[in-house]
This record gives structure tokens, sequence and C-alpha cells, in this order.
């Protein structure tokens, strides 16, 4: 019996200065791709990140009023680790985010107000890998920056936008999506790897809640593993995967 063929994935281009995160909460680039971002801001490249939410109704234990800013606090400390100071948050509800004209409309203004050429978010698709029911935040986070990326070039989408002082952005040239089940491109995660592991170790009150495994080794298995199999397809070396779309 043959053996199925393994498709390589190709090197994420790197002809880019600028690159906007754009997810539905913390942790969510600590958990996908925050290995690539540490060694992209390494090399003298600017990334900013844009959360939906404040991930206020991730833990049961916890008040949302109580939440929502300690999780806002350990994101801050995450994107810090691996080299990222500008964090925004949209303020949209943690776990009942709509897919709609609202959440485009503030992810194409922050297109348009980092003026990226590379946007990042996480997986769109209904599963993980066929396995898992994904979350509707993260399907619709990913769904409306994919749409985004497009609005913010449009002058006669959400025009209130340039009336508001934000310009017209036609310059995102890829959007990357981490934790995809259709890969096609990686980043090398050896050089961001153990900066990516102290980020997601900024995430320990969720940790905690999530899993009774030590904290930093639930984090190092966690990322290692993940890099390790993305990486059976580029060359044996860790690696993070993206499924790139190009514009």
């Amino acid at each position: 019996m043959t053996e199925p063929k393994i498709t390589p994935l190709e090197p994420l281009p790197d002809d880019w200065q600028r690159a906007l995160a754009v997810v539905a909460h913390p942790d969510d680039l600590e958990y996908g791709c925050s290995a690539a971002i540490a060694a992209w801001t390494e090399a003298g490249r600017e990334v900013a990140y844009v959360l939906a939410t404040r991930g206020e109704a991730g833990i049961d234990g916890l008040d949302p009023a109580v939440c929502g800013p300690l999780r806002e606090r350990e994101q801050r400390a995450s994107a810090a680790a691996v080299g990222v100071t500008t964090v925004e948050f949209l303020d949209h509800r943690d776990g009942v985010i709509e897919y709609g004209l609202a959440l485009r409309r503030d992810i194409a203004a922050a297109i348009r107000r980092h003026r990226p050429e590379l946007v990042l978010t996480l997986n769109h698709r209904d599963t993980w890998g066929g396995v898992a029911w994904n979350t509707p935040d993260h399907r619709a986070v990913g769904r409306a920056t994919l749409d985004a990326a497009a609005d913010a070039g449009n002058r006669w989408i959400f025009p209130e936008l340039a009336e508001q002082g934000l310009e017209p952005w036609n310059g995102v040239r890829w959007v990357a999506v981490a934790g995809s089940s259709a890969p096609t491109h990686a980043v090398d995660a050896t050089p961001g790897l153990e900066r990516a592991v102290h980020a997601l170790l900024e995430h320990r009150t969720y940790i905690e809640a999530l899993t009774d495994q030590d904290p930093q080794t639930y984090a190092r298995d966690f990322l290692t593993g993940h890099t390790r199999a993305a990486g059976e397809r580029f060359g044996g070396r860790p690696a993070v995967a993206f499924e790139v779309f190009a514009r």
C-alpha cells in the first residue's frame, strides 16, 4: 500500500514590516502562533495585537467583572514576553461574539489604524481538524478578519471610518490563519520557542483553571508538541503553521 504523500509547507513570505494579529480572546495567540511572533519582533518587525474580548467568560470560578481585568493584565504581560507593546481590546462580549457588520467594521478600523501588510488570525473553520468543534467566537472573529482585510481598503464600505480620520488601507498582502487544518506555510519556531513558552505561562490563572498539570510542564509540552508536528512538513524544524490567503 502506498504511503500518503506529505505536502511540504512553504516558508511564510518575509518581505513585510508590519503585522496585525486579530483574535477573540486572551491566550489565543499564545496557543496559536507566538513563537513566530517572537522571531519576527526579534528581527525588528512590528506586530500589534487586537482582541475582540477580554476573555471575561473564560474561567468558571471567576466572576466576569474580576476575570476580565485579570486576563487583560495577563495578556499584556504575555505580549510583552514576545516583544509586542501594542495590545487593544474591542470590548465585544466573551462567548457571544456575533459575526456581522459591527464586528467587520471594528476590525476594518483596526486594520486602517495599524496599516499592516500581514494580518494574523485564528482558525475560522467549524472544527479543529475535524476532531473537535470550534467555538463560535473563534469562527466569528476569524471569518470577520478575513472579510475586514478587504473592507479596510474599500472607501465605500464603512465610509464613516474615513469621516473619523481612518483612511482606506489596501496594503494587506496576506492573511495568515493559525491553527488551521489546511496549512500552506510555516515559520521556523526555534528562535522564538522559549519566549513563546514564557508568553503562554503568563496566562497562569487560565492554565491553573484548565488543568492540574504543572503550568511550566503544560506550556512547554503543548508548544513543543505542536511545533514538532508542524515541523514534520517543514524540513524537520519545529514550526508554526499557517493557512495563508494572498491578497
